[in-house]
Formats: structure tokens, C-alpha cells, sequence
């Protein structure tokens, strides 16, 4: 099945209405000099079937005709990036405009079209944590489930950063063995990790020192995103009103910076804030994307297979005839 590989084709109909405007143009006006030199009209004939088609095969080669599709190795150092949201009703607070996890939604998205070639997973926790899309190349599956986050997707409860951290811990590849006595590793070396926490820092969890230790033995840095302010905000009910404590007064949630900075600082990581006047996730750009791979991946991808070179080839082979023929009729 014929596909194109740069389906401009509104440039390329502009393209042929100005050619054709050209060609009338330039049709009477060698009209009038063939008359006056005595020229036959069948060589100025010849002459414009083939600038005609040599110019219709440019325009086809420069739409890239793909017929089939062949399987390509492609050879990467790439990096695994495992997006941790936190979904807990806080993150409904309106500190950040138009709520933590709107804002946060907004810029994930973004920073997600700017890794084509890593492999990116999500998860969302809060009272648990839920693997919402494995790691994949697919950017528009991931962003697809980043747009659904909702803080109603998990049931109510104390927020707990231990389980996204533990589940991802879990998916990790282990540490590779020992080299063998000629100096060569024995199976695969695991990619580079990241793991990127989005959240406001509340945490009702256990110890987090054992899970930390065991994502930095492995070699992965966690980075985190503190949503939120210093003030906080009231945080709202779905039926109206904001969330109260046992007392009957309306819950402050703030941003609890403390333990996010915790988790860079033992991962070799990197702490950011989002709010209403700071936007760190540039920083956290530039911080993942200079994160080199730790191994080549060869991985197969489907590549439309290109033909351009065979109406390039004819276009160039009628331009040849082309001037071949005006040296015949120029010479005396």
C-alpha cells in the first residue's frame, strides 16, 4: 500500500497551481520567440511534456512515497523516567492555580513530549499506589492517562509515599553480577532511572530510609516536584464545603517540603518547586535530559520504507533529456 512519508499536500497543490501559472506564462512567451526564430512548435512540444512530468516526479519525491514497511534496529541510551503523582485529596488544594494537581498536570504533559526516546511509566498513589500505564515508548498513551488524573481515583486514606516507591523498586532490574575473570559482564546492564515525584509532601507513611537505599544501590535518583505553598489552602469536599479535622475546623493542608528534599538528597536527585510564582520543572528538564543513559538498548521499530530515490532518479533523467534537447536545438 502506497503512503506518504510528508503528506504536505496543500503545499504541494499551491505548488502546482503556481507551476502551472508559470508554464502558461512561459508557453506564450516562447510561442511568440519560436515564430519569430522560426522554431517548430513539436520541439517546444517535447520540451514541455518533459519539464511537465520532470517537475511532477520532483513534487512526488519530495512527498516521500513509502511502499511497505521494514524493521529497523535502532540503537539507544536511553533512560527509564517513572512519573509518581500523588492523587490524594490535598492535591485539590487551590494554592496553586487552578489546583496542585491541574498545575501539576499541565507542565507533566509538557515535560513528557520532551523524551522521544526514553521509556516513561506512571503512578499514582496516595492512601496505595496503582502502576496507571507500565513504561512504554508510546508519549501518547502516557499523556493520555496524565490528562484522566483525578484525585478520585484511589480510595480516601493517610498518603504514603513508601508504596509508590517500594512498587517501582519492585520493577527495577537487579544489580548485574560480577564480571567474569576476562573482564566481560554476565547478562544485561539496567537502563539509567529516574523517578520523578510529584506531590505536596504529606506523608503518613513508614520509614523511608530502607526503599531509599535499595533505589540507590540500583542507581536510580528520585527527583521531586513540591506542589504547593508554605500558606496551603483549605482543601475542598465534592459535595461542597472543605475537608474538616475531628475538631470541626477546616484543614490547612501545606506543602511539606522536609521529606521531598529527603528523597533527592539520599538518591542524588534534585528538589523543585511549582507554584504560582516558581515553575522548577525547566530545572528538572535540563536535570533529566543531561542524565546519560547507563546502557545501549537495540531496540526494532517499524520505518515506512521511503522510495523518493526512484522518481528523484527520473525527474533528474528527463532534466538530462531536457538539456540535451535545447543543445540540439540551439546548435546552428
Amino acid at each position: 500500500m502506497l503512503t506518504w512519508a510528508y503528506p504536505n499536500f496543500i503545499a504541494v497543490g499551491l505548488a502546482l497551481l503556481i507551476g502551472l501559472l508559470l508554464l502558461a506564462s512561459y508557453w506564450r512567451r516562447m510561442t511568440r520567440l519560436g515564430r519569430a526564430l522560426g522554431s517548430r512548435p513539436r520541439h517546444r512540444g517535447w520540451k514541455l511534456v518533459l519539464r511537465v512530468l520532470a517537475a511532477a516526479l520532483l513534487l512526488a519525491a519530495a512527498l516521500g512515497p513509502a511502499l511497505g514497511v521494514s524493521q529497523q534496529p535502532v540503537r539507544t541510551a536511553g533512560k527509564d523516567v517513572w512519573l509518581l503523582v500523588d492523587v490524594s485529596r490535598s492535591m485539590d488544594a487551590a494554592d496553586v492555580a487552578p489546583s496542585r494537581l491541574l498545575r501539576a498536570q499541565a507542565e507533566l504533559q509538557q515535560l513528557v513530549a520532551q523524551f522521544p526516546a526514553d521509556r516513561l511509566g506512571l503512578v499514582v498513589f496516595g492512601a496505595e499506589a496503582v502502576v496507571q500505564c507500565p513504561l512504554t515508548y508510546d508519549q501518547e498513551a502516557v499523556q493520555v492517562f496524565i490528562s484522566t488524573l483525578r484525585t478520585s481515583l484511589l480510595p480516601s486514606g493517610p498518603t504514603t509515599l513508601r508504596a509508590p516507591l517500594e512498587l517501582v523498586l519492585s520493577r527495577l532490574a537487579p544489580a548485574p553480577p560480577p564480571p567474569t575473570p576476562n573482564g566481560a559482564a554476565i547478562g544485561p546492564v539496567p537502563r539509567a532511572t529516574a523517578l520523578v515525584v510529584v506531590s505536596d509532601g504529606e506523608d503518613f507513611g513508614e520509614n523511608l530510609d530502607p526503599v531509599l537505599q535499595g533505589l540507590a544501590r540500583l542507581g536510580a535518583r528520585v527527583y521531586t516536584v513540591g506542589v504547593g505553598t508554605a500558606e496551603g489552602a483549605a482543601i475542598p469536599k465534592a459535595g461542597g464545603g472543605f475537608v474538616k479535622d475531628g475538631q470541626g475546623q477546616v484543614v490547612q493542608s501545606q506543602l511539606q517540603e522536609a521529606l521531598l528534599l529527603q528523597l533527592s538528597a539520599q538518591t542524588g536527585g534534585q528538589y523543585v518547586e511549582l507554584n504560582n510564582i516558581q515553575n522548577g520543572f525547566g530545572l528538572l528538564l535540563q536535570s533529566l535530559q543531561t542524565m546519560q543513559g547507563a546502557a545501549g538498548q537495540v531496540r526494532t521499530v517499524a520505518v515506512a520504507d521511503n522510495r523518493y530515490r526512484y522518481p528523484l532518479a527520473a525527474a533528474l533523467l528527463l532534466l538530462a533529456l531536457d538539456i540535451a534537447l535545447t543543445v540540439t536545438i540551439i546548435r546552428p
